[in-house]
C-alpha cells in the first residue's frame, strides 16, 4: 500500500523591532531637558537693626526683583554666605532654610549668639538654582519613540491521508489554518500586522 507523505508544519517567524535612534540631521530629536545652573543670585539684604528682618532669596522674591528670571522647575539648589563662599552653609552656625521648593530663608529672630558672627543676625546669602529649561517640550513627558514588535505566525499546512476502499491508491487532503498575528501598539508608533494566509483552493 502507498504511504502517506510526512506531515509538514511551517515554523513561525518572530520579528522584533529596534528602538528608534536619532542619528540623522533630518530626524526629530527631543530637546535636552536637563537642568541648567544659574549664576549666583542675591536680591535681598538683611537689616541687622531689625529683629524681624532677615535674608530672603526666595523664588517669589527673585521673580519680583528680576522679572526676566524664569525657572519652570528647580531640580537642585546651592546656597552660600556672600562673605564666606567656601564655608559649607551647615558650618556657619546659623538657622537657615535652603529649599529646592522655596529658595533660601533666614530670619534674624532665629539666630543665636555664638555663630560665625558676633551678632545674632543673618548673614547675606546668595543662591544658585539648577532649572529645567522653560520650553514647551520640557513641560510634559514625551511619548516613547520606540517601535513596537510584532509576532506573526504564517499559515500551517497539515497533510493527512484519506482512507480509500481496499485496492485503490490512497489520496491526501491538505488543510490550511489561517495565521494568527499578535501585535502591540504604543503611542507614536506604527505597527504592521502579519501577512494574511493564502486562501485554500
Amino acid at each position: 500500500t502507498a504511504r502517506a507523505p510526512p506531515m509538514r508544519e511551517l515554523v513561525p517567524r518572530l520579528a522584533v523591532s529596534v528602538p528608534a535612534v536619532c542619528n540623522c540631521s533630518s530626524c526629530f530629536c527631543p530637546p535636552d531637558c536637563s537642568c541648567v545652573w544659574t549664576d549666583w543670585i542675591d536680591v535681598s539684604y538683611p537689616n541687622s537693626s531689625d529683629r524681624n528682618s532677615g535674608d530672603y532669596e526666595t523664588f517669589e522674591s527673585i521673580q519680583k526683583n528680576v522679572p526676566s528670571w524664569s525657572c519652570m522647575k528647580a531640580e537642585n539648589i546651592s546656597c552660600r554666605a556672600q562673605k564666606f563662599p567656601d564655608v559649607p552653609i551647615e558650618n556657619l552656625g546659623q538657622n537657615v532654610e535652603c529649599s529646592v521648593t522655596i529658595g533660601l530663608i533666614c530670619n534674624n529672630r532665629d539666630q543665636n549668639i555664638g555663630g560665625i558672627t558676633p551678632m545674632p543676625v543673618c548673614l547675606n546669602y546668595e543662591i544658585s538654582v539648577c532649572c529645567i529649561p522653560n520650553i514647551p517640550a520640557c513641560t510634559t513627558t514625551a511619548p516613547s519613540s520606540s517601535t513596537t514588535s510584532t509576532i506573526s505566525l504564517p499559515p500551517k499546512s497539515t497533510t493527512t491521508p484519506v482512507p480509500t476502499p481496499s485496492g485503490l491508491p490512497s489520496s491526501t487532503a491538505t488543510t490550511t489554518t489561517p495565521p494568527s498575528s499578535t501585535t502591540s501598539s504604543t503611542l507614536g508608533t506604527t505597527t504592521f500586522p502579519g501577512t494574511p494566509a493564502p486562501t485554500p483552493t
